[in-house]
């Protein structure tokens, strides 16, 4: 009852005229830095982190928080209506939310989202005023090893998934990895893979102009193929009735993504240095999974823009929590609202609870506020967002293509990186008219850079013993659901061809 109590203080404190005016305004804000491809959340925060030396640290703390509230929001934006991801953490909602775009099924795939969101935000909260500290006490039992065998369930998830053409899902998967080991050795710090000496190189592989190269570029030069150089006009639609329809049609296929990305997207974002753009991809690969008709997934599937939505959400909600009780950022964002707090006085820690218990219980009530704010406020935006995709692909293709190079631009302020993004784009191009799935190269280049550190890292631990990786408590169980994953595949082959046998026989 205590924690009740706290958190019905904490929210009277967020909904006090300055706060709430904060949270309507950062929401907003949020919601559009979103939507803009290569801005997101981090740029976001770290462009308006000067303004909130105008107004005091808890209010301050908020309106970023709201921004970044806004910003998980937003990402799903320009992926549906556009096909070009707002931010690494809204790319898995790039696999389905297009394709219904396409198919003039963009209000299901944005009123999907947003109730999903909703629903990921909610049940992270409530995780996170309940469980604070016990799950930071878990966050903490993650080393090295358990840590890679979570990202080796995340490789199974893609490959075990069954009906897809394996060779080309692992051709995919090992490309990816090749792609995210150029530049500097992580451990040693040797340059790797730079190719043709080329400088721009050593910097690594940005992975948000790969997303926009692979999922913007790539898409548009897809649709120009398919539709031959006709004029196309998505057929949106709205309406208030529309809206209410596709809510239900949404929550009733996709309440299972809704229900894993809510969850898993919490956990993983509560992982020191996971974050929400692994939380997501992992929430789609289980979705697909577990789904009765995994092959719809890609076609356009409501589950597989509610699983991706509902864990970025969350996980937005879960990286908060090592911030705020352990003084270590879960993701990029919370990085930079970590270094404000500092700014502003405040010493994230155990001790933060209850030396600083009206800042922290006004922060958690904020984010109750700040997930219903994000929700009415992106259902009132959906007529506009429909609205262009009523414009003819003849208008809406050069547009894709100058938001994907200012994108890609923005993201790091390199010519190498516009140049690797439209190389990206023709690569992935290609890489579809031969049937190859670009979903698990885009897992494997933002996993990628986490699994091989941790690897090695296990096995200097070890003394390069692989058992480690069984024998810990954590590790142990995820490692072995991957590889029973891992050899799904072979297994369910080996039993239709045992069937086809008994059948001849």
């Amino acid at each position: 009852m205590e924690i009740l109590g706290l958190l019905g203080d904490g929210m009277l404190l967020a909904v006090q005229p300055l706060n709430l005016a904060l949270i309507l305004v950062g929401v907003t804000l949020g919601l559009f830095i979103g939507a803009m491809p290569g801005l997101g959340s981090v740029n976001g925060v770290a462009i308006l982190l000067p303004i909130t030396f105008l107004v005091p640290p808890g209010s301050a703390i908020i309106f970023l928080a709201a921004i970044y509230y806004g910003a998980m929001y937003g990402g799903a934006i320009s992926s549906i209506t556009l096909g070009i991801p707002g931010a690494s953490t809204a790319v898995a909602t790039t696999f389905d939310g297009r394709p219904l775009a396409l198919r003039g099924r963009a209000s299901l795939a944005l009123v999907t989202a947003a109730i999903a969101s909703f629903i990921g935000g909610s049940v992270a909260n409530i995780l996170f005023t309940a469980f604070a500290p016990l799950l930071a006490a878990v966050a903490l039992s993650f080393g090295p090893p358990e840590i890679f065998a979570l990202m080796l369930l995340a490789f199974a998830t893609f490959v075990g998934l069954g009906g897809d053409d394996i060779p080309k899902t692992i051709f995919s998967i090992c490309l990816g990895l090749v792609l995210a080991a150029v530049g500097f050795d992580q451990i040693s710090g040797a340059p790797r893979l730079v190719f043709f000496d080329i400088t721009g190189f050593l910097q690594g592989i940005n992975f948000l102009v790969l997303a926009i190269g692979v999922y913007g570029i790539g898409e548009m030069l897809w649709t120009i193929e398919t539709t031959r150089g006709k004029v196309t006009t998505s057929e949106a639609k709205m309406s208030v009735k529309g809206i209410v329809n596709d809510s239900k049609e949404g929550m009733k296929r996709g309440w299972k993504g809704t229900t894993i990305g809510s969850f898993l997207g919490f956990f993983v974002g509560i992982l020191p240095a996971a974050g929400a753009t692994p939380g997501s991809l992992m929430a789609y690969g289980v979705a697909k999974m577990v789904s009765k008709n995994p092959k719809e997934f890609g076609q356009g599937h409501p589950g597989g823009v509610a699983a991706p939505e509902a864990a970025n959400n969350s996980a937005s909600t879960g990286s908060m929590l090592p911030m705020l009780t352990l003084g270590i950022p879960g993701s990029p964002t919370t990085a930079i609202l970590l270094g404000g707090m500092v700014i502003w006085g405040l010493t994230p820690g155990p001790r933060l609870f209850v030396e600083q218990s009206e800042f922290v219980w006004g922060l958690i009530g904020s984010f109750y506020v700040s997930n219903v704010a994000a929700l009415v406020i992106n259902l009132a935006f959906i007529p506009l967002f429909i609205w262009m995709l009523r414009m003819p692909f003849t208008v809406l293709a050069p547009l894709i293509f100058v938001l994907s190079i200012v994108g890609g631009y923005a993201a790091t302020k390199d010519m190498h990186d516009v140049w690797l993004m439209v190389l990206f784009g023709l690569s992935a191009f290609f890489l579809r008219k031969f049937d190859y799935p670009l979903a698990p190269a885009v897992l494997a280049i933002v996993l990628g850079p986490i699994a091989e550190p941790t690897l090695r890292q296990s096995l200097l631990l070890s003394s390069g013993d692989p058992s480690i990786f069984f024998t810990r408590p954590i590790a142990g169980p995820i490692t072995v659901i991957a590889i029973i994953l891992l050899f799904l595949p072979l297994i369910n082959l080996v039993r239709r061809r045992m069937r086809e046998g008994n059948a001849a026989g």
